[in-house]
């Protein structure tokens, strides 16, 4: 197959909606499932979780590594294919162990995608690359409304049809990485190259890169407590007798406050810096977990998803559009790939930390330590922009 000069925004698009729908079909629903259904303990449930954030995390190093060293379109093929084969399996055999086993073969796939996505994304020609950021951000929202979605029509009428579906959407991805991620890379680089003005060198550049590990550091805290919302708070919202029905309508709800607020979060981008942008955005992030202190209704946990949203739509669209202008293409995989760890990682120990805290505290101490945790860390990156922004002035 013939390999084009450029990336087509519009595949990228379709990939990145197939796979955050496969994924948001499956992620709210693990926790559940294998508590309720499988009768596993909470902590089997965190321990599934975190097996499979596990995965994730070899396959967001592998797609970068293999990305800035070997074929793009070859690995891309092989994540892809990983996780339907593996989906596939799990319509017949969803039992437990099997259903555990499966489901970390299609979170390695979905690593291996999510960072190759993001990778492709840094070599978009003709728009911006925070443009290009909000407009993947835009697709993986949609993906997670259509997921969220099924999840909750499908899921009362039985877990094959819901494992189909999800099937479904990695046929999609497949398709779409196998005829139209076939890109020539190495120009693109070329090219970039001969655009980039002055080479970054000295203090400045480790400034930045020290910047790009202490955004990652606060990523691991932000999608650490994100992970409560997929996994544990699913237990505690039914305990509220709050119908399953429901939670699964928040995260519709999530979905739809994304793709309503992102068109007006894109027009300020000409009044607002993209680093103000983001760290405005996680420190709305972290205040909605104080929310969440002896919330007991629907209503208070809605009001605590939208204020979730809100600092999710403001920030996390702009954190790989963020880390690719302190970095370069030619290391485009690896410091994307570094991103999408980050989020692996904070999924894996979302899940676990949240059933150790709950069993040993409750669920308020584990509200109030999340959001210290993601606070502490964003003051971090506050600090090291104010130490780049004096060096800079000083040279």
């Amino acid at each position: 197959m013939q390999s084009s000069s450029t990336v087509k925004l519009k595949w990228v698009l379709l990939a990145n909606l197939a796979n955050s729908t496969g994924a948001a079909i499956l992620w709210p629903l693990t926790t559940m499932y294998v508590h309720n259904y499988l009768h596993q303990t909470l902590t089997m449930a965190g321990i599934v979780m975190f097996f499979m954030s596990c995965t994730m995390i070899v396959g967001n190093y592998l797609g970068g590594w293999l990305f800035d060293n070997w074929k793009p379109h070859d690995i891309s093929i092989i994540g892809a294919a990983v996780a339907l084969v593996a989906v596939t399996l799990m319509i017949f055999f969803h039992g437990w162990p099997m259903f555990a086993i499966l489901i970390s073969f299609v979170s390695f796939g979905d690593g291996v995608c999510a960072t190759l996505i993001n990778s492709y994304s840094s070599g978009v020609n003709g728009y911006s690359q925070r443009y290009v950021f909000n407009v993947v951000y835009m697709a993986f929202n949609v993906g997670t409304v259509v997921g969220t979605l099924l999840v909750g029509v499908l899921f009362p009428l039985g877990i094959r049809l819901v494992l189909l579906a999800t099937a479904v959407c990695y046929v999609v991805l497949t398709t779409v990485v196998v005829f139209h991620f076939n890109v020539n890379f190495a120009k693109i680089k070329a090219n970039a190259k001969k655009r980039k003005v002055k080479k970054q060198r000295g203090r400045t550049h480790r400034l930045k890169v020290g910047l790009v590990r202490l955004i990652c550091i606060n990523l691991v805290t932000i999608y650490m407590s994100y992970a409560l919302w997929e996994s544990i708070m699913s237990v505690h919202i039914t305990n509220m007798h709050i119908p399953f029905f429901y939670y699964s309508m928040l995260w519709t709800l999530n979905g739809l406050l994304v793709i309503c607020g992102q068109p007006i979060v894109g027009k300020l981008a000409p009044y607002i810096k993209l680093s103000t942008q983001v760290v405005t955005g996680l420190a709305v992030f972290a205040l909605s977990f104080l929310l969440l202190i002896n919330a007991h209704t629907l209503a208070a946990f809605t009001l605590s998803m939208v204020v979730l949203t809100l600092g999710d739509l403001t920030s996390l669209p702009g954190v790989p559009a963020w880390v690719s202008t302190l970095t370069s293409i030619d290391e485009a995989g690896h410091y994307q790939g570094l991103v999408s760890m980050t989020v692996s990682i904070g999924r894996a120990i979302g899940p676990l930390f949240g059933g150790f805290m709950i069993e040993a505290y409750s669920y308020n101490a584990l509200f109030v330590v999340s959001f210290v945790l993601m606070a502490l860390t964003l003051l971090l990156i506050i600090g090291r922009m104010i130490r780049i922004n004096k060096v800079t002035k000083e040279n």
